[in-house]
């Protein structure tokens, strides 16, 4: 199994005709994915990589059965591609798109009540904005992350770094440590799930051994995620946090990756995660180390966990 999507998933792009949407659907295609069809208004009838295009998710939806949405829109049309995604009918949207206003963000969260209850109930969920897409090895690929960095197994990863996502699950490939699902959450302040909706559907998936989590500076997620993970979870769970030598007040890189005095700092997110009983590697590469240790630890072994 996986969470999010699977070898069943059917995929619209919305943002097919442009040049981005039309680029990353060739490589989801070319990694499995069962792309069926985009959307760009006022092109329906058009085929992009021998698929139909619409002018509406409702149209999609209905021609295809697609059930998940890629959004491939420039900022100031995400709002609206995103309405039309959860009007349209699909379960699962994922927001490729940057730079979209926090207030547009805000109004999406509120207007769609996008943390309501339990990830598991919601009728609609958004991974993004800003972020790199969801990807199970060997069955779906969502987004922009490459295909051939991946492997099958038992590792689920959720991250806020699209860039560190692939580097600590290639790590993971490397030393024969395979992946359930991987999840780049985005970075933005204002975002759909994040940490906690990903440890409860990883906790709840049969073939998900262990977690691995990949924070960076800036807000809170990262302790709010220790005090879930001590109280709600089983498996094991394993961290890496980016910017141990980021200075105070210095945005680095994300709109959300952003130091306040004493808050914030990766220091104090290690020191959160580690109280939580969760290991925190300095560097990227001791990441598949700690993993393979927590397997261990957990009554599993490296080998096993190959699918």
């Amino acid at each position: 199994m996986s969470i999010l999507v699977n070898g069943s998933s059917r995929v619209v792009v919305q943002g097919m005709t442009g040049r981005e949407g039309s680029f990353h659907t060739e490589r989801m295609l070319a990694a499995g994915t069962k792309v069926v069809a985009g959307v760009t208004p006022g092109k329906g009838g058009e085929t992009v990589c021998g698929l139909p295009v619409f002018d509406t998710v409702v149209e999609a939806v209905a021609a295809t059965g697609a059930d998940v949405s890629v959004i491939f829109v420039p900022a100031r049309f995400a709002k609206t591609a995103v309405l039309q995604a959860a009007e349209g009918g699909v379960r699962l949207a994922v927001l490729i798109t940057e730079g979209i206003p926090v207030r547009d963000m805000s109004e999406l969260v509120s207007e769609l009540g996008l943390d309501d209850g339990p990830v598991s109930e919601r009728p609609f969920v958004l991974v993004g904005p800003n972020c790199p897409g969801v990807v199970t090895p060997g069955e779906c690929n969502v987004g922009i992350m490459a295909a051939t960095l991946f492997s099958p197994g038992n590792v689920g990863i959720v991250s806020r770094s699209g860039t560190l996502t692939y580097e600590i699950a290639m790590g993971l490939t490397r030393v024969g440590l395979g992946q359930s699902t991987c999840v780049g959450v985005g970075g933005d302040p204002v975002h759909g799930i994040g940490f906690l909706e990903c440890l409860e559907l990883f906790e709840a998936d049969p073939m998900t051994a262990a977690i691995v989590l990949v924070g960076e500076i800036g807000g809170d997620d990262e302790e709010r995620a220790a005090e879930y993970a001590a109280t709600h979870l089983t498996k094991p769970v394993v961290a890496y946090i980016a910017g141990f030598t980021a200075p105070p007040g210095k945005r680095m890189g994300h709109a959300g990756a952003i130091i306040s005095g004493s808050s914030g700092t990766a220091t104090a997110k290690a020191a959160a995660l580690e109280a939580a009983g969760i290991p925190v590697a300095r560097r990227p590469d001791e990441t598949p180390r700690l993993v393979a240790e927590a397997l261990a630890e957990g009554g599993h072994h490296g080998a096993e966990i190959g699918r």
